[in-house]
């Protein structure tokens, strides 16, 4: 009998995150060290000159560094929650069509699970770039991370 196949990183986002599904992402890579999504070009989403609105290109953004979180950090989630703790974007070229977010672990994984080890709270960034088809960087964000451990 052939064994079940586990769910993908971006099924389990789509099954717990409604706005991954409102958005149609598509998650492309995803792995302890790096995760990659692409937000489809849907007129829905558009702001005022047609591209994606800055919301949406957010979700993107926050969706990627979650994906990369619950890779990296998933075998820790009976003892700890993943929360998002602040996050900054910059907004640097116009954005058309689809766009895809590629974020970055900014610290070993090792790490952090030794300081969570230690009881402490350990927070990390993840760093997300946000490109358009020509490759352009439309967007830059960095989202602090902690896994809070469970009481």
């Amino acid at each position: 009998m052939p064994a079940e196949a586990l769910p993908s990183t971006g099924d389990m986002m789509a099954a717990s995150v409604p706005m991954v599904r409102t958005l149609n992402l598509e998650f492309t890579e995803t792995t302890p060290e790096r995760a990659v999504v692409v937000l489809p070009d849907q007129s829905a989403f558009h702001n005022h000159v047609g591209g994606p609105h800055a919301g949406a290109m957010f979700t993107l953004a926050e969706s990627a560094s979650g994906a990369i979180v619950l890779t990296a950090f998933g075998d820790q989630l009976s003892r700890a929650v993943p929360l998002a703790v602040r996050a900054e974007i910059g907004y640097t070229k116009l954005a058309m069509g689809p766009v895809t977010a590629t974020a970055e672990l900014g610290r070993p994984a090792a790490e952090v699970v030794a300081e969570l080890d230690r009881g402490a709270r350990p927070e990390f960034p993840v760093r997300v770039s946000i490109t358009r088809e020509d490759g352009a960087e439309t967007a830059a964000m960095t989202i602090v991370w902690t896994l809070r451990p469970q009481s």
